[in-house]
């Protein structure tokens, strides 16, 4: 391999050949210079750090000083891999590979090298042992004894010969994912012969380092992203169809991807391979109807340096600054809809550009009424992709008209079957307690959509306000709503470990009277614990009951609602103060240096103790917080806007096994309504609304009966061998262990 000895990480004279072939005719200068920026790093930074440096020079070059034949100084960017021609490059696997750190040697089970760069780790385990340990026994101490071999690393691999799975640097083992299949259009396997076609096959091996790795700073600090398999999959896709533009007359397709499974990184690694791929000067003009949702798209944009500069720089605060904006061919361009808000004669466009790329997150929300038709007139040449992470209506024929049809699909349960979400079980707690209204809901729900998503004028909003009079005044009524405050704290308090929490509400007023119902009710039950513990004589329970009188006091709990005008006043005739509320909004949670934390960022902290926030429309959509665990609905939703608020829950998290939907208002009937009128040309070529698409939600009864056919099983499978469950049930002492070891016996029994 030519290495001087086991410190060496890199294959030093594989990347020197990979330096002069693929830069030939260069000063030695330029190589050595190459080498070193390559190989040399600082002790000041960290192993992400470091990583993140390295991967930019093997992705856009290492930037060389060298003087020519002439003694000219000369600055030139060299390649050290060939992402065009796979052949090109030298692929080497290496097995027990040992590395010598500053102070303790390592043996790496399989380095893959490319051009002498190690870019693939593989940790291998025996075939019975659990994947997990690859992570946090092996990877963790390599990371602290070895971290030079990490350097240069693009993905790590975890097997053991039978299942496999792929990561970053850094992840923890809940992050890493499977890879299940080599077209959308599989079913998918888990298997370690998967993943390996899938990852190390050549090509793709290059394309993943190239274009499916970033590195995101927008949570204030960098995390290390690589593209899952949908991703790969459907990003590909979409960037075949706009090749394929021209044929498709600018409807690049629907890219749905579910709730939870990444869309906004999808979006990055499209708008970035694109660029890189297909050259020219593409405009990408991300299109969203919600100030909120255009902050978070922009946020991550700007968090993975694809776009750069000042956020006016990018988002248009008027229609003439986006007018403006795409005469100056700008890379990204973020807007409202609401920007196209004066009507367009289509013989005067804003733009006659064809290479403009509009993309519309959410897009069944805004092709509809005067602004799509607008923004249609103005962009007459570009082209249409429509993200969305809820599938289309079988009538939807608008959507279709604008974008095409699907031209990437991953739902619900394939989601949840790959690890990309987690779960969702549904708690009708509503009807438990008499307070579901389930004949009010389907009406509420219309209006509310009504309200958010279209493009209405003052006296529409007023005359729909009006309508739901009577159905607003039995929802919010103050009896239903401190039995809802008295539910709610004994129910988050006795699940106090699963998470944070989001309690959405009806409307702004009521998420203040909500909030002023539960505060005292918190306090109280506070107060209650505290007195339990002094009658609690054992000793583990004292230890734990403490824990969670701590967490309580601890937690903190939020209002979060949009500003409006008149808001004041407003809540003043209710006798509410929103000045609290909106202050905390603006100015954030006080931090012990003196600094401030916003609460957006306070609430996507694991570790913060913002760990309820109680909402309206804010933070329904575009909004991951992967430790929130439970979503508390009172607000009657349907269709979309249903699917996206319970989302909310289903983002994967360290120790998280599912999402929790609580709901109030009896909104289930309108979840079942909402899966049989979507329609998804998918994955395995199933539909999502007549082929049997599974219920992203499930109720305790479900999973109840599905328990206890597990149990009757489990019972009749241990009888059938001469083990009994009801001896394990009902024995105690010694006749218990025996039956234990009995049915244990039976279980490893061979066929």
């Amino acid at each position: 391999m030519g290495r001087k000895d086991q410190r060496e990480a890199v294959l030093l004279r594989d990347m020197r050949e990979a330096l002069q072939r693929l830069n030939p005719d260069l000063p030695d200068a330029a190589y050595r210079d190459a080498e070193r920026q390559l190989t040399e790093a600082s002790a000041s930074l960290s192993l992400l750090a470091t990583n993140q440096e390295k991967y930019n020079l093997i992705r856009d070059g290492v930037l060389v000083t060298f003087r020519d034949d002439q003694g000219n100084l000369q600055k030139k960017r060299l390649g050290i891999i060939d992402f065009e021609n796979p052949d090109q490059n030298r692929f080497i696997a290496v097995r027990e590979l040992w590395i010598q750190g500053d102070i303790y040697r390592r043996r790496a089970d399989i380095v893959g090298f490319v051009n002498g760069l190690p870019l693939i780790f593989i940790e291998c385990k025996a075939i019975h042992r659990d994947l997990r340990r690859a992570v946090e026994e092996n990877l963790n101490d390599y990371r602290d004894t070895i971290p030079h071999a990490f350097h240069h690393n693009a993905i790590v691999l975890i097997g053991n010969g039978d299942k496999g799975k792929l990561g970053s640097l850094g992840s923890k083992y809940a992050f890493f994912h499977e890879w299940k299949r080599l077209e959308e259009t599989e079913a998918g396997v888990v298997d370690m012969e998967t993943l390996l076609k899938g990852v190390c096959d050549k090509r793709n091996l290059l394309d993943l380092v190239e274009n499916f790795i970033l590195f995101d700073e927008s949570s204030g600090k960098t995390v290390k992203i690589v593209g899952k398999n949908h991703q790969f999959l459907g990003v590909n896709r979409a960037l075949q169809a706009v090749r394929d533009r021209e044929a498709r007359q600018g409807k690049l397709g629907v890219f749905w991807h579910t709730q939870g499974s990444g869309k906004s990184y999808s979006m990055v690694f499209f708008t970035r391979k694109v660029h890189r791929k297909l050259g020219g000067n593409f405009t990408f003009l991300v299109v969203t109807d919600r100030d909120d949702l255009d902050s978070q798209i922009y946020k991550t944009f700007a968090g993975c340096s694809v776009v750069k500069g000042k956020a006016e720089d990018h988002r248009a605060t008027s229609g003439a600054h986006l007018r403006q904006m795409l005469a100056d061919h700008k890379s990204h361009v973020f807007t409202l809809v609401q920007k196209f808000n004066k009507d367009v004669n289509p013989e005067e466009p804003w733009s006659g550009r064809d290479d403009i790329i509009v993309i519309s997150d959410e897009a069944h929300r805004t092709q509809y009424g005067r602004l799509a038709l607008n923004m249609r007139n103005a962009l007459p040449k570009s082209s249409y992709v429509g993200f969305t992470g809820t599938p289309l209506f079988k009538s939807d024929e608008i959507t279709r008209r604008v974008f095409g049809d699907y031209v990437s699909t991953y739902d619900f349960q394939r989601a949840v079957d790959d690890g990309a979400t987690v779960p969702l079980f549904f708690d009708a707690r509503g009807e438990k307690l008499g307070l579901a209204h389930t004949e009010l809901n389907e009406k509420i729900a219309e209006v509310l959509e009504k309200l958010d998503e279209y493009d209405l004028d003052v006296n529409q909003r007023a005359r729909l306000e009006n309508d739901l009079q009577r159905e607003y005044h039995v929802i919010a009524a103050q009896p239903r709503l401190e039995r809802i405050a008295d539910d709610f704290v004994w129910h988050y308090s006795t699940a106090w470990e699963s998470g944070k929490a989001m309690l959405v509400c009806i409307d702004k007023v009521t998420c203040v009277r909500l909030y002023n119902l539960i505060i005292p009710r918190w306090q109280k039950r506070i107060s209650e614990l505290e007195a339990e513990l002094r009658a609690i004589t054992d000793e583990q329970e004292v230890v734990f009951r403490q824990r969670q009188i701590t967490w309580m006091k601890e937690t903190l709990t939020a209002v979060i609602v949009s500003e409006e005008q008149g808001e004041v006043a407003k809540f003043r005739n209710w006798e509410l103060d929103i000045g609290p509320h909106r202050k905390l909004i603006k100015q954030g949670f006080s931090l012990p240096d003196g600094t401030s934390l916003d609460v957006e960022s306070a609430f996507k902290r694991e570790n913060h103790p913002f760990r309820v926030a109680i909402v309206c429309a804010m933070w329904l959509t575009g909004f991951d917080v992967p430790s929130l665990a439970t979503l508390y609905l009172d607000k009657p939703l349907k269709a979309h806007t249903l699917m996206q608020a319970i989302a909310r829950a289903n983002r994967v998290n360290d120790g998280k096994n599912n999402g929790l939907i609580v709901d109030y208002c009896g909104i289930l009937k309108n979840l079942r309504s909402a899966l049989a009128t979507f329609v998804g040309e998918g994955d395995s070529g199933r539909s999502g609304g007549d082929t049997g698409e599974d219920e992203p939600a499930r109720s305790n009864e479900e999973l109840l009966a599905d328990l206890a056919e597990t149990v009757e099983f489990v019972r009749h499978f241990l009888a059938e061998r001469g083990a009994s469950l009801e001896t394990i049930i009902s024995e105690t002492g010694f006749a218990r262990n025996a039956a234990i070891i009995a049915a244990k016996e039976a279980a490893n029994e061979s066929d």
